[in-house]
């Protein structure tokens, strides 16, 4: 691929943006309705675990596949080819049920997130110019998708259940494929493979600890614990809480993009992650308080630190693998999240119907905490 100017970049980064958004919705309303009508999907809490965790762990070993097309291929292919799976993938929620089924379906959708993903973060950054910036805003243009399906998902499984949500989904998603297809089609020259998972460095931990903690554990428990504090319109206030995620992250996703840009993403990532430990503290002293305020309140500080935190692994990746080798980093720092977020639903699954919350969010609390100090000052010994 040809050197792009800036001005090329932003819209690049804004076509990719746009594509995943589109993309989105149908995975992260499963989200909310699996753990709440897991009876209509013919599946149990563990397989809804496993069905939550399935498209994470197969970027496991997908993203090494998948960062490799989008060397050899480029962003248009790779993201066309994405938004094809999604579509097919979210329309299969509508029809078809029990885990074997579905985790087809959440198999293809993980390896459709890896190319887009990859795509977002690899354009975001392809000029060392005003990197978090870039990526800042595109988070923001990300989160549009999510907070709007999971709105009027909520609403609509309320009124006519919740395969008809997936029906509709599978139509919205369809302006994916135009915002792929005006991505470059040239592969950009000089990309790194992207490795196998090998010892993480430690960003990689923090990947990991941070796609266990909030992407898994407290995403999948999200909708359960506002459903149980909530007996009336369980599913408008579950469905509420989780597009307020995302909703947060359209008006602080360009702030922290600008913030970091101003502090340096490593300093920002470090304290915005240290907030987001004592957040899911709360929720663990929520259970043993019975205090719906603490809950809320360590809901609330979760989801908005989580939202400041999305645009700033690919900075902090960028400026330590300059160049070509950022997309291989940027595969392993993205396969390391997923195997937390992978492991965390099935966690959760098992967990939250056993142990204390207090136990639960106790334990992630100290573990993200404990991840976001061990990158103080560190800086990867060698390459990806």
């Amino acid at each position: 691929m040809t050197a792009l100017t800036v001005a090329e970049a932003d819209r690049a980064t804004r076509h990719a943006a746009l594509a995943l958004a589109f993309c989105l919705p149908g995975d992260i309303v499963l989200y909310l309705l699996l753990p709440l009508f897991p009876d209509t999907f013919a599946l149990t809490l563990p397989e809804v675990g496993l069905l939550l965790a399935a498209n994470r762990l197969v970027r496991i070993v997908g993203y090494q596949w998948v960062a490799n097309l989008y060397a050899a291929r480029g962003p248009r292919f790779t993201c066309l080819l994405a938004a094809v799976a999604t579509i097919l993938a979210t329309f299969g929620y509508t029809v078809l049920s029990g885990v074997w089924a579905l985790l087809v379906l959440r198999l293809m959708w993980g390896l459709a997130f890896a190319g887009l993903n990859i795509a977002n973060q690899a354009l975001a950054s392809a000029v060392a110019v005003d990197v978090s910036r870039r990526a800042g805003r595109a988070r923001g243009i990300v989160a549009t998708g999510p907070t709007l399906g999971l709105l009027g998902g909520a609403l609509l499984a309320e009124l006519a259940g919740p395969r008809i949500v997936f029906l509709v989904l599978g139509f919205t998603t369809l302006p994916a494929l135009y915002f792929a297809w005006r991505l470059p089609a040239e592969p950009e020259g000089g990309t790194a493979r992207a490795p196998a998972v090998s010892r993480p460095n430690a960003l990689n931990v923090w990947a990991f600890c941070a796609g266990f903690t909030l992407d898994g554990i407290f995403i999948v428990g999200l909708a359960i614990t506002v459903a149980a504090h909530q007996t009336e319109g369980a599913i408008l206030a579950a469905g509420a809480a989780m597009a307020l995620r995302f909703a947060l992250e359209i008006v602080l996703s360009p702030v922290s993009g600008a913030w970091g840009q101003w502090l340096g993403p490593r300093r920002l990532l470090v304290g915005s992650t240290l907030v987001a430990a004592f957040g899911l503290a709360l929720v663990g002293l929520a259970d043993l308080s019975g205090s719906d305020a603490v809950l809320w309140a360590g809901l609330l500080l979760t989801i908005v630190l989580r939202a400041v935190l999305q645009p700033l692994p690919g900075p902090v990746v960028a400026e330590d693998y300059p160049g070509p080798a950022r997309v291989a980093a940027l595969a392993a720092q993205s396969t390391w999240r997923d195997i937390g977020a992978g492991i965390g639903p099935l966690a959760a699954g098992f967990l939250l119907p056993l142990v204390a919350p207090a136990a639960t969010y106790g334990l992630a609390a100290l573990l993200l905490a404990g991840a976001s100090l061990a990158l103080v000052g560190r800086r990867p010994r060698a390459p990806v």
